[in-house]
C-alpha cells in the first residue's frame, strides 16, 4: 500500500474522495522569487512597467488569478473549488529581483496550496512574457509554499 494519497489498492490513480471531510476555512500563500535583471527594473516608474502588451504588474496578476480559477483545469488530482478570494503582490526587491506572493482562500473540504502555487507561477509566466522584449535572461528562481492553514495541520515556512 502507497503513502500517496491519490494511489489506489491497485496502484492505479485516483482523486481523493474528501465527501467525508468538514468544510473548515483554508488558506495558502505561496512566493515566487523572480530574476528580471537590471535592464528590465531601470524601466519601471512607480512600481509599474508599461509596455505595448499593456502594465505588467497588472497583467500579470489577472492572469495569475485566472489561473489558480483553472487550478484543477491543468493539474489532473486537484479538485473543482469555489475560490473565496485571491491576493497578488508584486514587489520589487531590488534592482534585479521581483517577489509575487499569491493568497488564495476558500471554505471548503481541501486546501488550496496547488492554486497558490499554480497563480505565483503564472504571474511569474506573464511577467516573463510581457518583458521578453527588453531581455530573455530572465529566471524563475524558487516557487514555494509559504503558508498553509486549516486542513489537518498548518505550516508556516518563511
Amino acid at each position: 500500500m502507497s503513502n500517496f494519497s491519490h494511489i489506489n489498492e491497485q496502484n492505479q490513480p485516483k482523486m481523493v474522495n474528501v465527501s467525508d471531510k468538514k468544510i473548515t476555512k483554508r488558506t495558502a500563500v505561496a512566493k515566487a522569487t523572480m530574476f528580471l535583471g537590471s535592464e528590465i527594473v531601470s524601466h519601471f516608474t512607480n512600481d509599474e512597467l508599461i509596455t505595448k502588451k499593456g502594465p505588467v504588474f497588472q497583467t500579470a496578476i489577472i492572469a495569475g488569478i485566472q489561473a489558480v480559477k483553472k487550478t484543477s483545469d491543468i493539474i489532473p488530482m486537484c479538485h473543482p473549488l469555489l475560490i473565496n478570494g485571491v491576493d497578488i503582490d508584486i514587489n520589487i526587491v531590488d534592482d534585479e529581483h521581483v517577489e509575487v506572493f499569491c493568497k488564495v482562500t476558500i471554505e471548503g473540504k481541501t486546501g488550496v496550496e496547488m492554486e497558490a502555487l499554480t497563480g505565483a507561477s503564472a504571474t511569474c509566466l506573464t511577467i516573463y512574457d510581457m518583458c521578453k522584449a527588453i531581455s530573455q535572461k530572465m529566471v524563475i528562481k524558487e516557487v514555494k509554499l509559504v503558508e498553509k492553514t486549516g486542513g489537518k495541520s498548518d505550516i508556516k515556512n518563511g
